[in-house]
């Protein structure tokens, strides 16, 4: 089996930890593990640098981790704490000389052509992001490849980039599995995991869509998923059937994201849970 590296770049919910305007003792916190940025993985799977989403947090992330290349961004979903980072893309585009490669569904490129029709526009404002959508079907796997054979971007001053042929570079490229899952007890916002190789990231999954998605899960050594709190909450899994889920995959160590300040401090929920579960936090490196 394939190996991956993944870093966490952010382990927090929607609104972070600590949270704007609150003064709970969780966010108040002097513990750096208490301390958490939207969600969100960097991946180094086969050769190519990988992220997982990129949310309002995405250029702190970037800095905090020094990441200077990306080949491609996946997307699980359309949210604004997986997507709203997604203009600083700006910034590798320039250091790179390369458009960025996004992967994502139907419905969440419809998004981003909302959002940010900037970036999409036939005659771009100088300097506008440079990406390139792949829209995937939830399904079946997929291939991410490097950005090396993208276009080359040459910039010039008050017009913007220049598009120019690829030139020749090797053609790295994984097979990446995307996981159904939903973001909701009444299955109404489709959201994907990803597995690569031994690791399967999963985040705002609520349920799997079915058996077969979780039958995609066997064998990895490492496996998250997302809880905001201990209780039952209409769009998360509750504590409860995070663990319920880890069982059934079977994965040697499972790590839980996206937390929010409604579950305790980092020592004291990991002392909660089995020997085989931890809370993940921000920087935390599985390999």
């Amino acid at each position: 089996m394939k190996k991956a590296k993944l870093t966490f770049l952010g382990t927090g919910t929607s609104s972070g930890i600590p949270m704007i305007a609150c003064d709970c003792p969780v966010c108040r916190s002097a513990d750096p593990r208490d301390k958490r940025l939207r969600a969100s993985v960097l991946v180094e799977y086969g050769g190519l640098t990988i992220l997982v989403d990129a949310g309002p947090d995405f250029r702190e992330q970037m800095l905090r981790q020094d990441v200077h290349h990306l080949d491609a961004i996946l997307l699980t979903h359309n949210h604004k704490d997986h997507t709203g980072g997604l203009d600083d893309i700006r910034a590798l585009n320039l250091a790179e000389r390369h458009p960025v490669n996004i992967w994502c569904e139907p419905y969440v490129e419809a998004t981003l052509r909302r959002e940010y029709g900037y970036a999409f526009a036939e005659q771009k404002y100088p300097g506008a992001p440079e990406w390139r959508v792949h829209v995937i079907d939830g399904t079946a796997p997929f291939t991410v490849h490097s950005n090396a054979n993208e276009e080359v971007l040459e910039w010039e001053r008050g017009f913007g980039y220049h598009h120019l042929p690829p030139q020749p570079a090797p053609d790295i490229s994984v097979e990446i599995v995307p996981i159904r899952g939903w973001h909701h007890r009444e299955k109404i916002i489709p959201v994907l995991g990803y597995r690569f190789g031994n690791i399967a990231y999963l985040t705002d999954i609520k349920m799997l869509d079915s058996d077969a998605e979780l039958e995609k899960l066997r064998g990895v050594e490492y496996v998250t998923l997302g809880c905001v709190k201990i209780a039952e909450h209409h769009s998360h899994p509750s504590l409860q059937e995070c663990l319920d889920f880890f069982e059934k995959v079977g994965a040697r160590e499972s790590y839980i994201t996206h937390l929010s300040h409604q579950l305790p401090f980092h020592e004291e929920f990991a002392a909660m849970l089995p020997p085989h579960v931890h809370p993940a936090w921000d920087g935390l490196v599985l390999e």
